[in-house]
């Protein structure tokens, strides 16, 4: 049996060209003729050398920590018992408190609101009980209100023809008119007043009024009109007025008695259209303007009517002052309040009846007719 021996392989490459494999060293490949560039040997790899290695110890960082509290530990434990034993330690030092100055705290003040005008309350309105042969504008023309104004209260039809015997009706208050600011035009009565020349008198024992006005040729009615009399009792020391200006005149030929123009109406001051009084109102005082100086057989003739009575209640009297203070007589005597109608009319005596009783007629023009409403007193109910 033949031997044959291995002979090594040359190292080869390929050509970059038609990949065919070539010897390592040729210059030209021998498939394609491409020339080839040596090829540069790599010098050998020369492993590092590597020397012992030293131990090492690993800690966890917890375990350093703790390792390092625990040496300065140790350390701070024995400085301090080194300074102990030679006396030196150091007694703390006070360290001073710094103390805050309170600042002052500026609060701003906020500004007062501006007042607004609150309107006030709708009066409670009325109740009225309808009555035979009452219609609404008779009661409207009672209670000095508009039909229309019942008619929206009640929820009534437009014809207002539905009313019946003994029917609540809801009745609103009247609008207050408003009274007219004064002018800077004296009226002739003021203008009058101020021209009149006055003195006080003093009243002596004795003196009564009649012999005062006889003194002073005064009239009576005069005397009491200038100093609020309601009577003619007077009292010793009491001050009186005495208007000069009021004196009767000389008698001469007696004129003949020519009617005057009749007089304006008088305009209503207090109270107001449609005021209510309450319990704690004890007295009313009605006032009004002056017309001028009135005549000695004139007056105002006041006229006073309970509307919620049905005008059964009513006040007829006569006075030469421009108040009247209605009597506590005629104040209600049940608890509900009652619609009270007034006036005022300038009246004239034109002679006495049979009893002696003065009869006057109109000398003027009536004023307009204002209402108010009075409370009456609760009655104490029977055991």
């Amino acid at each position: 049996m033949a031997m044959t021996s291995d002979t090594p392989s040359k190292p080869t490459r390929i050509c970059p060209t038609c990949g065919s494999r070539i010897s390592e060293q040729a210059q030209r490949c021998l498939v394609c003729g491409t020339v080839l560039k040596p090829q540069a040997q790599s010098a050998p790899s020369e492993k590092p050398i590597q020397g012992s290695r030293m131990p090492e110890i690993t800690l966890t960082l917890p375990a350093a920590i703790g390792f390092l509290a625990l040496f300065l530990a140790i350390g701070a434990g024995l400085v301090y018992f080194a300074l102990q034993q030679t006396g030196q330690v150091a007694e703390p030092t006070l360290t001073p408190t710094l103390t805050t100055t309170p600042t002052a705290t500026f609060t701003a003040t906020p500004l007062t609101p501006t007042p607004t005008n609150t309107p006030e309350p709708s009066p409670t309105p009325l109740s009225y009980r309808v009555a035979a042969n009452d219609t609404c504008s008779s009661i409207a023309f009672a209670f000095g209100v508009s039909i229309q104004s019942i008619v929206l209260l009640n929820n009534l039809p437009a014809t207002c023809d539905t009313l019946y015997i003994g029917q609540t009706l809801l009745i609103p208050h009247p609008t207050p008119t408003p009274t007219p600011f004064p002018t800077a035009t004296l009226s002739p009565a003021e203008a009058t007043e101020a021209a009149c020349t006055k003195i006080e008198y003093i009243v002596q024992d004795n003196d009564t009024l009649s012999t005062i006005s006889a003194n002073y040729n005064v009239p009576i009615a005069v005397l009491k009109s200038y100093n609020g009399l309601v009577n003619d009792i007077v009292r010793s020391g009491q001050p009186l007025i005495i208007p000069l200006c009021e004196r009767r005149g000389t008698p001469g030929p007696t004129p003949t008695n020519t009617p005057p123009p009749p007089y304006p109406p008088p305009s209503l001051l207090l109270p107001q259209d449609g005021a209510p009084f309450t319990l704690a109102d004890q007295t009313i005082t009605l006032q009004w303007a002056s017309i001028g100086a009135l005549r000695e057989n004139e007056a105002y003739q006041v006229n006073i009517v309970d509307i919620t009575e049905g005008g059964e209640r009513k006040i007829v009297d006569y006075v030469i002052d421009t108040k009247y203070i209605i009597p506590t007589s005629f104040r209600p005597t049940d608890s509900k309040p009652h619609v009270i109608r007034w006036w005022i009319t300038t009246v004239r005596q034109v002679g006495t009846d049979d009893n002696g009783n003065p009869i006057w007629e109109p000398a003027g023009a009536n004023s307009e007719q204002r209402v108010f409403t009075w409370s009456g007193v609760i009655g104490t109910p029977a055991p």
